[in-house]
């Protein structure tokens, strides 16, 4: 085994390669080469490097790095990227490669961090002298199993009389609803727009989050769902009230898993859940077409995650470091630095 190392700008050369491991992982779709590209393109500084590790002529490991500071590399890890850009094809020990990895970097590297790893992609490893885990966050996820009656009447009655009371007091107030599903390559760019609507008027619009037609984050998702929509393995759901639309879902599917990337909906309707209703609308569609086998929401669980579904997983970070006594520095460092930034007490 060898590792070999490129500018990530060159990312397009190996794009092939690197999804024929990513099929051959767990084939998660935002670890395709359509996802990574766009957002090298609007989020990477430039300087990162693309990590390739061959047995023979089969590539068996790929990750996009990036120098954290003197000494520390991490993997590639935007806030839109759910986990790291990082594949290793089973069957092969991340203990035997990620110190000839940690050899091959530049700069003399002390530690290498794999960030955001899911245990159903890359088995959690054991610690040992020189290699932590750590916990990231716990996620969520349905799987599609059976019809979606059988799966509503597991659902919670506090969310089931919610959504009946909801579209009951719609109906009553001669209000129609309709869930659309955008699957056009030519109608992202007019639901993105819609998108960056609702969200710019939402808590996102303060904190410069929100998607919008001139900036990265509108840049990248614009590029990004055209080539999976191009390649029929996008899809946004869309939900209106009347001819309103007051919910937008944006996901990307592949290997019968979808995932939801991100949520918007419409805040000033405070009588009602849009969300929750669009949701539930799409997954009925979901169990009814059978051609999804799981839905990933991918991000901190959240108590409404918990309304949908009692799946619940911890994904987590792998630390390796080129002494076994540095595991005991950093961690030693980390609290020097979480004390330092607490306010000081008052002097009596």
């Amino acid at each position: 085994m060898r590792w070999s190392l490129y500018p990530a700008t060159e990312f397009a050369r190996f794009a092939t390669a690197w999804d024929q491991t990513n099929a051959a992982c767990r084939e998660l779709p935002f670890l395709r080469a359509a996802f990574l590209e766009p957002l090298l393109h609007e989020f990477g500084t430039g300087d990162e490097l693309l990590a390739v590790c061959e047995a023979g002529h089969t590539a068996i490991a790929f990750g996009l790095l990036a120098k954290k500071r003197h000494g520390t590399w991490e993997t590639f890890q935007p806030s839109q990227l759910p986990l790291a850009a990082w594949l290793l094809r089973s069957g092969h020990d991340i203990d035997m490669l990620l110190p000839a990895l940690l050899e091959r970097l530049p700069g003399f590297a002390l530690h290498v961090g794999i960030t955001q790893q899911d245990p159903l992609a890359l088995e959690r490893p054991v610690d040992r002298p020189g290699l932590r885990t750590l916990d990231y966050v716990q996620t969520a996820w349905v799987d599609i199993e059976g019809t979606f009656d059988d799966y509503w009447s597991t659902r919670g009655k506090n969310l089931r009389a919610n959504m009946r009371k909801q579209r009951a007091k719609l109906a009553s107030d001669g209000v129609s609803t309709c869930l659309e599903v955008v699957t056009s390559p030519n109608e992202v760019s007019t639901a993105l727009a819609e998108y960056g609507v609702l969200e710019s008027c939402g808590w996102k619009a303060a904190g410069g989050t929100a998607i919008h037609p001139d900036n990265a984050q509108g840049r990248f998702y614009r590029a990004m769902l055209e080539r999976f929509f191009a390649q029929g393995l996008g899809r946004i759901y869309r939900y209106k009230f009347g001819d309103k639309v007051v919910a937008i879902d944006l996901c990307i599917e592949g290997g019968g898993t979808l995932v939801i990337l991100k949520t918007t909906y419409d805040e000033s309707l405070t009588t009602f859940s849009p969300a929750l209703l669009m949701r539930q609308a799409a997954f009925k569609s979901i169990f009814d077409a059978s051609d999804i086998k799981r839905v990933e929401f991918y991000g901190r669980l959240m108590d409404w995650h918990t309304r949908w579904t009692s799946n619940i997983r911890t994904l987590y970070h792998i630390n390796y470091y080129r002494w076994p006594w540095l595991p005991s520095v950093h961690q030693l460092l980390y609290r020097i630095a979480g004390k330092a930034q607490q306010p000081r007490p008052e002097a009596s």
